[in-house]
Parts: structure tokens; C-alpha cells; sequence
């Protein structure tokens, strides 16, 4: 599950300036790990590790506090950029806009990296299942064997959508585009197939407030569901479910998972301002972003804190 504000699910509706931003949470499968299991549960967008990588990771987690806060600020003053001393929101959200593509980039080079056997410049679905599947097929255990066989027929069809020239080759537009279906419009319905088939649990084609709540939060011997889940009910009822017949079909489901006009990176920026912002003049200076370092090593500001141990920012 998500490792940082699950519990901020986000309602466009009440993303207002007065009020504290909040951030819907993501359903996009972002997280094609190779040789990894897979988990659509996994957002890059809150998953700390498996946005660095393993290594990343460890390697900031070596930092101390004094040698994260001075990277941050020098950071902070690259965001910064008419070099006023203040970083303001949309300097804010271009930054998170150029963390988050130079990261997918990153992501699609390595993973094309570790599939493209014969360098020809394309990945095929062949390679791509081979490199990913292949040991998982010959399993002994039959359970094993058919999930990883649903999970490969799952990544052929998404793989076909992304062949933009269904010649079953991707080069690295449409590998970029399987790997990461929410950065191109022509793969929004698989986006939405995809969410359906994992919320939809009883596969009746709609999305119940059982589901809807269940894909969020699974109740472990609490007595009472946090405030938060409460909220969420009420969302449904009020927002989600249009129509109100007490169930989302395809059409409602696509507005709460590809909302028109939802801008993920300044819906963060504006998270990150609130957050920061100890004066509340509505930007933010190096001192504040520093102050608040062990929040911002948790967003895409600083690739969730890759850019601390990276040279280049600097």
C-alpha cells in the first residue's frame, strides 16, 4: 500500500484554496518492476522506495539530517527560479512537472535496458515477457503458475494498446507508454479497464460503496472506521455516484479516476506549500522548505529524495 497520506484521499471537490489540499489517491499502475512482483497498489507518486530504487534508497538513508537539510537547500534555491528568495507555486509545480519526467525517463531506460537483449532498438513482447515472466511460468505450485499467467495476460492486452503500429514491438514512446498509461491520452481506457477489474470485486461492472471503500481501506480490529473512510462514504454518496443508484458505472468511474483538468503536480505543490508555508503568505522560503526536509525527502520535489544523493541538482 501507499507509504505516505493514504489516508489524504483526495475529492476534487474540495480542492479550494482556503482549505488544506488533498490528494485523490492514484490508481494508475505505474510500477512495472522488473523481476519484481507485481503490485498495482503501488504508486510511485507515495512509494518511496520504489520510486529511488533499493539502492537510491539506501543510499539517502545514509544521509544525516544536516547533510539532507543542506541539499535541500541548495535545491531549494534551483525551484527558486527568478531568484527572489521565495518559491511560489508555480515555480513549485514545474519543478515536480520536470522531476516527474525526467523519472519516468529514467524508469523506461532502465527497464529497456535490462529487456533489449538483441538491441535492435525495440522491445518486443517476447522479450518483454520472457524477462518478466519466464521463470514464474514453469512454477510447480498451480496457483502460483495461473496468477502469474493472469497477471502476463494483463500485460499483453496493455502491451497491444501501447503498440501504437500493432506490430507486438515497442519502441521507446510506446514502452513508455505501457510502462507509464497515464502520461498518453490513447491509453486512458485501459487505465479505466484496469481500475475497474480490481475494484469490481463481485465482476458485476460497477463499483459499489463496498468496493470503493475496500480498494482504500481494509478494517483490522478497529472497532470504528477512521474519520477519514467516513469522509470517503460521503464523497461516494454525494460525488462519486452520480446518478445515485448506489453504484459507479464505467462513465462515473472514469470521472473519479481521470478527473478533466486534474493536475497531479500542482495538486502536490499545493500540498507542499500547505504543509511548509509557517507564514501562510502563500510561498514558501529556504528556511521553510528546510524546516519541513524530512517532508519533502517524501515528494516528488526531490524525486522523493533521489535528488539528495545525486550530483547533477547541483
Amino acid at each position: 500500500m501507499d507509504l505516505l497520506l493514504l489516508l489524504l484521499v483526495a475529492s476534487l471537490c474540495n480542492l479550494q484554496s482556503s482549505s488544506k489540499p488533498m490528494r485523490r489517491k492514484e490508481r494508475v499502475h505505474h510500477d512495472t518492476l522488473i523481476n519484481n512482483e507485481h503490485d498495482d497498489e503501488k504508486n510511485f507518486n507515495l512509494n518511496y522506495e520504489a520510486f529511488l530504487g533499493q539502492e537510491e534508497a539506501k543510499t539517502f538513508n545514509q544521509l544525516t539530517p544536516e547533510e539532507s537539510k543542506q541539499r535541500l537547500g541548495k535545491i531549494a534555491e534551483k525551484i527558486d527560479e527568478d531568484h527572489d528568495g521565495f518559491v511560489t507555486l508555480d515555480e513549485m509545480t514545474r519543478w515536480i512537472k520536470n522531476a516527474l519526467k525526467r523519472w519516468i525517463y529514467n524508469d523506461m531506460e532502465r527497464q529497456w535496458q535490462a529487456i533489449d537483449h538483441n538491441s535492435d532498438a525495440y522491445v518486443s513482447w517476447e522479450e518483454y515477457k520472457n524477462v518478466t515472466f519466464g521463470y514464474t511460468l514453469d512454477e510447480a505450485d498451480p496457483n502460483i503458475s495461473f496468477n502469474y499467467r493472469q497477471m502476463m495476460t494483463r500485460d499483453e492486452r496493455r502491451f497491444k494498446m501501447a503498440d501504437y503500429d500493432g506490430d507486438m514491438r515497442a519502441n521507446k514512446e510506446e514502452f513508455t507508454a505501457f510502462l507509464h498509461p497515464e502520461e498518453f491520452n490513447y491509453m486512458k481506457d485501459i487505465i479505466l479497464l484496469e481500475a475497474m477489474e480490481d475494484i469490481d470485486k463481485n465482476g458485476d461492472g460497477f463499483i459499489d460503496i463496498d468496493e470503493y471503500i475496500g480498494d482504500m481501506y481494509s478494517q483490522t480490529g478497529e472497532a470504528n472506521e477512521p474519520e477519514w473512510v467516513k469522509t470517503e462514504r460521503e464523497q461516494f454518496r454525494q460525488f462519486r455516484d452520480q446518478n445515485k443508484d448506489g453504484r459507479m458505472d464505467k462513465d462515473e468511474t472514469r470521472d473519479w479516476i481521470l478527473p478533466a483538468g486534474y493536475d497531479h503536480a500542482e495538486v502536490e505543490a499545493q500540498h507542499l506549500l500547505y504543509e511548509s508555508d509557517t507564514d501562510q503568505d502563500g510561498r514558501l522560503t529556504k528556511q521553510e522548505i528546510v524546516d519541513k526536509y524530512d517532508f519533502f525527502v517524501g515528494s516528488q520535489a526531490t524525486d522523493f529524495g533521489e535528488a539528495l544523493v545525486r550530483h547533477d541538482e547541483f
